[in-house]
């Protein structure tokens, strides 16, 4: 498996790694704030072990319900509203677990329940790490929108950038796509219309450039029209499943271009991604 396949699947990725790595020093520290006098033994590592496997486990338990939440009810439904959830139900979860395996490694060792500062002095401490566990899986949520924001910021400029190159006598021009109204067929040419009506002849056809072209800015709507998404102001239903798709006046454009029945749909959904 590819690393984009398991990040996919693994939206919090690395923090397997990462909560195998801090789960045991978490475990070390708690043991420094409830004892005062801590000596090396085999009895003192048994119970660490004991420890940091029931922290696993409510770890593990814990991440298996913010990965459930987050295909259920998703940050974009009520980040707050979310936030808040996450917090108490999870800590309910982890409190729950740490408390039902120390009551049953009780039980098998000592043949009595858990002792009453377990749940006066241990949970109370165990129950703030959980916050930091939900503080750490927030900031890998919002660190990973951060990637996504920056990813497509790049991949904009990148396309402002490459622009398109077309040939004016001699001279090879380049035009930033932002600078176009779009393309259209002029008897057995293709053209490019610049913004301000300036227009350019093409030795490609409108089939070939529109293969070369950020589908996010530019839309073919029939045989003859492809045209820049700065330049569409709406689009307004017509006869037969048809639509018109209403530009902005023009040089080279008419005002209203159809989109025939089977294009529409598809059209619908790119001017107005959900």
């Amino acid at each position: 498996m590819n690393a984009n396949n398991h990040s996919h699947k693994n939206p919090y990725h690395p923090d397997v790694t990462l909560f195998l790595i801090i789960i045991p020093f978490i475990s070390a520290f708690n043991y420094y704030l409830t004892y005062s006098n801590i000596q090396l033994s085999w009895f003192l590592l048994l119970t660490f072990t004991i420890d940091t496997v029931q922290g696993y486990l409510a770890w593990w338990g814990v991440r298996s319900f913010i990965l459930y939440l987050d295909r259920r009810w998703p940050f974009e439904k009520g980040l707050l509203k979310r936030i808040l959830f996450q917090l108490f139900s999870t800590l309910f979860i982890g409190i729950f677990i740490i408390s039902i395996l120390t009551e049953l490694v009780s039980l098998i060792a000592k043949g009595k329940p858990a002792p009453l500062n377990f749940y006066t002095i241990d949970l109370f401490i165990i129950s703030i790490w959980f916050f930091v566990i939900n503080g750490i899986y927030l900031g890998l949520h919002f660190y990973r929108l951060y990637q996504k924001s920056e990813a497509t910021r790049q991949q904009e400029n990148q396309i402002k950038s490459d622009g398109l190159f077309v040939k004016q006598g001699k001279l090879d021009i380049r035009l930033s796509y932002d600078e176009l109204e779009g393309f259209y067929v002029d008897e057995d040419y293709a053209v490019a219309s610049q913004l301000g009506g300036k227009k350019y002849y093409l030795t490609q056809s409108l089939d070939k450039i529109e293969k070369t072209l950020p589908v996010a800015h530019f839309y073919r709507l029939n045989r003859q029209y492809i045209v820049h998404r700065q330049i569409i102001s709406g689009f307004k239903r017509a006869d037969n499943g048809k639509i018109l798709v209403m530009l902005q006046k023009t040089t080279n454009f008419p005002t209203e271009i159809p989109v025939s029945r089977l294009r529409a749909p598809a059209f619908k959904g790119w001017f107005q991604p959900a």
